[in-house]
This record gives structure tokens, C-alpha cells and sequence, in this order.
């Protein structure tokens, strides 16, 4: 078998097959195996016959994650605690025409398999409708009905006010130093009065087994935390941005490491998302500290 690197067709689509896949499934690890099983098929087709490499890698891409959604549902319904995608972080500046942020993601979890295809293929990845239809085995009209639908459901989750890089990033950075250093007001003063926090430790290590909804409960929380900081101190791996949202990578307590990844609304933190579950961290082993 040839390696993908000696594949310019294939080598060159790649990163978009990687990004669908992961949106499509919200997890590094199974995006990667999709891709590669791909490649398999790929490699099986008479090329003379492709007319249009792009479409055909889409479509096997879509059909194997619409098979590996049905068992990863079934995954998730027995999952301890609260459920975020593997996180990922971005460098550069966040790719423009990709304006998929973590809660986003978490939105799309509530679709079926086929409205989250049909919103991914159009919406995002500019596919028109009947090439959509070809992806996932459905009629034209049928996917203006599913992405319109997913669209609703999904409408909430988009960010109305954008903030900044830099800008959110130095929310980042004053959110790390307040809750480290246990500066209860300050830390007040970054937080929506609706502020919620979600941490996904997915019964490996310790981490709530529910989002904590209002200011006083994430408050309370930190009182706690602030304790167990000033005993075993966060070390900062860096700041990035996570999945669309300015944050930071750390290593806790136990050597545990967690991303932290900040939902901002006019300048205050409206949502924390924090994940610990070491499976969903592998593919963070060669980040470089800051």
C-alpha cells in the first residue's frame, strides 16, 4: 500500500477530509481513523474514472462517519459526566471560512447523524445541495430539509458578538491568573451572571459529574479550587485557541493535563469548558510550552 504522503491528490485534500471528519464526529482519534480507511478506498478506485477527486473523498469520508455515529451514540449515552469533543487549538488565526466553535460542536451533538451531515456539507463546507444529496444517500429537497432544520436547532450556538483573538486571549490569561492565585474578585468580575462550566474527565479523573449553571455555584466551586492551586500549583503549557474559543493548556494537580477553553460574550465569560479525560488529550503530547 502506498503511503498518503506519495498521494499529491490525496495528501493535498487531507486537511479538509481531517476537518470534516472531526466535525462530523468530535474526536480527533475516530476523524483520523475515517480518514485513513478513506484512503483504503481510495486507493481501490479506478482514477481514469474521477472526474472530481474532491466530491468522491467527501462522500466516502460523510458515509463511513454516518456508520461510525451509530455506534459512538451509543458510547456517549453511558458516558460518566459531561460529554465535549477532543479538543483542538489553532496557532495561526482561526480559518475564516470555518466559524465552528466548541458550543457549536456540542450543538451539533443534538442532531441526528443525517442533519449534521446535511448542515456540515452546505453550510460550512460550501456544498451545494444536490452534491449533498449524492454524499448521503438522500434527495435534494430532503437536504434543504435537514440542513434548514439543523440550522434551527443549531442558530443559538453561534457566537453573535465575536471577540477578538488577541483580546480573548488576554481574557484567557486573566482568568488563569485570577483563579490560581485565588483572587475571588477578579474572577468574579470576568464571569456572566450566568456563567456555566462544563468538565469532561469522563470518569478517568476527577471532574464534576454536571455543568455548573449560575455564578454562585462556578464561584463556589473556585473558593474550592483555589485551595487545592495554592497546594499544587497549575503549571501553563500555553495559551490558544481551542476549538474556535481563546483558552489554555495546563497541567494540574496529579499531573493531570486539562485544556481550558472560554466562551466570551461582550467581554464576559458566559461558559468554561474544561477537559481532563486523558483519552481525549493524546494527540496533545507534542505541544510545545509557551
Amino acid at each position: 500500500m502506498h503511503d498518503i504522503q506519495s498521494d499529491p491528490i490525496f495528501s493535498e485534500l487531507r486537511p479538509r477530509l481531517m476537518c470534516l471528519a472531526y466535525r462530523m464526529l468530535g474526536s480527533v482519534a475516530d476523524a483520523e481513523d475515517v480518514v485513513q480507511d478513506a484512503y483504503v478506498r481510495w486507493q481501490a478506485t479506478d482514477r481514469e474514472a474521477v472526474r472530481q477527486p474532491a466530491a468522491l473523498l467527501r462522500t466516502i469520508v460523510t458515509r463511513l462517519c454516518l456508520n461510525e455515529l451509530k455506534t459512538a451514540r451509543r458510547r456517549r449515552e453511558t458516558y460518566i459526566g459531561p460529554w465535549l469533543p477532543e479538543p483542538i487549538f489553532e496557532d495561526g488565526e482561526p480559518d475564516a471560512s470555518d466559524d465552528i466553535t466548541l458550543p457549536l460542536m456540542i450543538a451539533l451533538e443534538r442532531l441526528s447523524p443525517l442533519e449534521r451531515a446535511a448542515f456540515l456539507l452546505h453550510d460550512i463546507f460550501g456544498m451545494g445541495f444536490d452534491d449533498v444529496a449524492s454524499a448521503i444517500g438522500r434527495e435534494s429537497a430532503a437536504c434543504r430539509k435537514l440542513a434548514s432544520r439543523a440550522r434551527e436547532h443549531v442558530r443559538a450556538a453561534r457566537p453573535r458578538f465575536a471577540v477578538t483573538k488577541e483580546h480573548g486571549l488576554e481574557i484567557a490569561a486573566a482568568f488563569f491568573a485570577a483563579s490560581r492565585n485565588g483572587d475571588m474578585g477578579a474572577l468574579r468580575a470576568l464571569l456572566a451572571e450566568d456563567v456555566t462550566a462544563s468538565t469532561d474527565g469522563g470518569g478517568k479523573v476527577p471532574a464534576s459529574l454536571r455543568p455548573l449553571i449560575g455564578i454562585a455555584e462556578v464561584m463556589a466551586r473556585h473558593v474550592q479550587l483555589a485551595q487545592e492551586f495554592h497546594q499544587s500549583p497549575s503549571l501553563l503549557i500555553r495559551y490558544a485557541v481551542i476549538d474556535g474559543l481563546p483558552g489554555f493548556i495546563s497541567i494540574e494537580g496529579g499531573g493531570i493535563v486539562q485544556t481550558t477553553a472560554l466562551q466570551i460574550t461582550e467581554d464576559k465569560i458566559v461558559a468554561i469548558y474544561i477537559t481532563r479525560n486523558p483519552d481525549k488529550l493524546q494527540h496533545l503530547d507534542g505541544v510545545s510550552v509557551q
